[in-house]
Parts: structure tokens; sequence; C-alpha cells
């Protein structure tokens, strides 16, 4: 047995801004709030071997499947099952027409998986006493004087009622995704949409995080970049995960993974000619989806997020209390905390201009699946539903020699999503000639 998730079972130090930190914490110690808090955390022991070959030729086909209805040229997708096996590959190629081949080393954009990151930071805060979860929106970000009902807890959970700026700024970020974006200028087109009553209902808005992010940097004296390492990607040994700066540029690494989209044509998408938006401004996602990462460190993340490892406080419960996603919605399919609960699994699903990310995990036994798309075409939609049907695949792996799989189960099965993702494949259309 290895460890967890490829490398997970790290302890790592929290380095504090402060003059009269010291040396003097323990080696390899998540600290607190001081240096005689700390905590460690210890995933689950994961068997060191690939994935049973039925379940590897399952998921390869879904993965397949999903790529070609998708739009995308490529996927990287990591699947960890601690009682039996991992599978960690890429799929396809840079663009439709080649471009070299897609490898599992390549950087990306982690879409709304940012936004369990920007709620860690939250906790974190709280955990060190630096702000309370309770405290006004307008205590932290100016020109916001009508959220004096609105908390940094319900920025994080979804509550607000506010709308997403998503819908009018779309094409901006395509026609122009060199553009820096002020993050309140990006969450003003949200604040401006039609409010629902705070702490009432679940909606999913960007303009929550983005706000969350700009209270967190007044709170703290920090930017949401520093935050993020300090907080989340230092502590869980995450060395290639971070907010990059405003500047348009490629994901950060050596080896980017290529991002594109295609256009609208009558009747469908132009699929011969996808446009390529590798480069881009981080101000796009902002704390709301601007984090890059790889897929080793997205599943790490992903499975100590969902054990909430980053926490030094056991109260109050990140995810004790969820709401509907929405009325249409199934019973098992919930959200707070800035996740999603799919069943016992919690974890993200999103895009941004370019890519489709999902990755989702057991905290009690620690399976984990996480999943890239580089096509933006069609939102998060085919990223979430393949997660969902890897994970359906995958949970059903028999235990390796000398392990016991788990009573683990699922409210939806493979064949499920599969259809689905077929069923929504988009339409390839030949653009009219001028």
């Amino acid at each position: 047995m290895s460890s967890g998730v490829p490398s997970m079972q790290l302890l790592s130090s929290r380095r504090w801004r402060a003059a009269t930190a010291t040396a003097a914490v323990l080696a390899l110690a998540l600290t607190g709030c001081s240096s005689e808090e700390s905590f460690t955390y210890t995933p689950p022991a994961q068997v060191d071997g690939p994935l049973p070959d039925d379940t590897v030729a399952a998921m390869q086909a879904a993965v397949d499947n999903a790529v070609a209805s998708s739009g995308a040229s490529g996927a990287i997708v990591g699947v960890w099952a601690p009682w039996s096996g991992s599978w960690v590959t890429a799929v396809g190629t840079q663009e439709r027409d080649g471009g070299g081949e897609i490898s599992t080393d390549m950087s990306f954009r982690i879409a709304d998986v940012t936004r369990l990151m920007t709620c860690d930071v939250l906790y974190a805060l709280y955990d060190e006493g630096t702000v309370e979860l309770d405290a006004a929106v307008p205590d932290y970000v100016s020109g916001v004087a009508d959220l004096t009902d609105v908390t940094l807890l319900d920025l994080c959970n979804g509550t607000s009622g506010l709308g997403s700026s998503e819908a009018t700024v779309k094409s901006a970020w395509f026609n122009t995704p060199e553009r820096v974006w002020a993050p309140l200028e990006l969450a003003g087109y949200g604040l401006a949409r039609e409010r629902l009553a705070p702490q009432t209902t679940y909606r999913d808005s960007d303009a929550n995080y983005l706000l969350l992010g700009l209270a967190l940097e007044r709170a703290s004296g920090m930017t949401a970049s520093e935050l993020i390492e300090e907080y989340v990607a230092d502590p869980l040994d995450l060395p290639d995960t971070s907010l990059p700066g405003a500047a348009a540029a490629p994901p950060a690494g050596d080896a980017p993974m290529s991002g594109h989209y295609m256009s609208a044509v009558e009747g469908g998408y132009n699929c011969a000619a996808p446009v390529d938006i590798t480069t881009l401004s981080s101000s796009t996602g902002f704390t709301d989806s601007g984090v890059v990462s790889n897929i080793t460190d997205l599943g790490r993340y992903a499975q100590a997020e969902a054990k909430q490892a980053l926490r030094t406080q056991e109260n109050p419960d990140r995810y004790g209390a969820p709401l509907p996603v929405s009325e249409k919605s199934p019973s098992w399919y919930q959200a707070t905390g800035g996740a999603y609960l799919v069943g016992s699994m919690i974890g993200q699903h999103g895009w941004t201009p370019g890519y489709a990310t999902a990755a989702y995990s057991d905290p009690t036994t620690g399976f984990t699946v996480a999943v890239v798309l580089n096509d933006s075409t069609a939102a998060s939609s085919f990223a979430q539903k393949l997660s969902w049907e890897l994970a359906a695949i995958a949970s059903k792996a028999p235990a390796a020699e000398g392990e016991t799989a788990p009573e683990f189960g699922l409210p939806f099965t493979a064949e499920q999503y599969h259809q689905s993702i077929t069923d929504a494949a988009i339409v390839c259309v030949e653009p009219a000639a001028e």
C-alpha cells in the first residue's frame, strides 16, 4: 500500500506572515493559529497499482464518449479507489486537428473548484479569529451598502440571493480574453439582477465568490493569490496549484493544456474552427474560477477537501446543512460550503473559457474522481456528467488482494450518465459560405 492520491499523505508547514513567527513548529505539521495548535491530515491508504482491466475499459469508453460528444479535443482524468487501485490518463490532442498529444502533467484552469478554495480561506481566517462567518459583506467590501443582510457565510454557501454575472459577460470573456476585470465590476453584473431573499435558497452565482475574495483580501491584508497559496496550496503541498496574476497568460506551468470553444452557427456549432482561448486573464474568474492546477494536485485537493482536512476547529460543520440545488434536482443533489454534495461525494464542477472541470471525493472512503475537458462550448455539463459516470463505474471496482471493498454506493448509474452525455452531444454544422 502506498499513500492515497499520489503524495497525499503530507504534513506541511503553514508559513506565517507575522514577524514573530518562528521555525519552531514541528516539521511537516499543519499549524493552526499558534505554535501549540496543530493538526495533521492522513488520507486513507491507497492500493499501489492500477484499477482492474474491466473497470479501466469501461472508464476509457466513458471518457472517449464525453470527448467526442463535448467537442473537446482532449481530456485528463484521475480516479483513485483506495481499496482497489488508481487510473490517471490523458486522452486526445491539444487541437482537434493535432497539435501534440495531451499528457497527464499538463496544467489547466480548474474553474469553479476555485470556489472551494475561497471558502477554505474563509474558514481558515475564521478559525484564526480574523473574521466572523456572520460578518456583513459591507464590513469588508465597499460599494455594496445594500448587502447588510448578506454575510460572508452566505457568500460561501450560495445563500446570498445574488444573481450571477456569467450570462452578461460571457461574450466579453470570449471576445477580449486579455481584458483585466476588476472583481467588483465583474460581480456588479450579478448584483444588478433580481435577488432572492438571503438565507433561504441555494443559488449558483459567481458574484458570491468574487465578493468573498474581495472581503478576504480586505480582512487579511493579503492578495487573493497569496491567500490561496498560504491557506490551501502550501498546507496541502500542491506545488502546481495557484491563482495567477491578472495579466493574460496560458495556465501556469511548463506544459499548459490548450483550451478552446466552438462558435455558434445556425443549427449548431462550427466544430471545424474551434477558437483557442488558452491565453486568458485570471481576473475573468478571480476567486470564483481563476485557479490553475494539474490532475495530480486536483485529485489530492479534492480528497483532502471532502474530509475538511484544512479545518482546525470542528465547528461549525461546513457541509452540515446543505440545501437542494434546485426545485427540480434529485434529493441527493445538494449544495453548501462552496461545494455540491452528490450522494456521499463532495466536490465541485464548473467551466471557465476553454475548460470544463469536475472533482469529487467521498470523505469516508477517500474515493476520488477528477476530470478536465479542454472545451467549454457546453459549459460544465459534460465534465459534470463524466465525473459522475466515472464515479459510478469505479465505485464498484473489486478489492485488491488482501483488501476489503467498502459498503459504498451512489444514487445513480453509469449507464444513466453515459446516455445523457450521448444525447447531449453538440451538433457540428458546416458554416454557410459567404
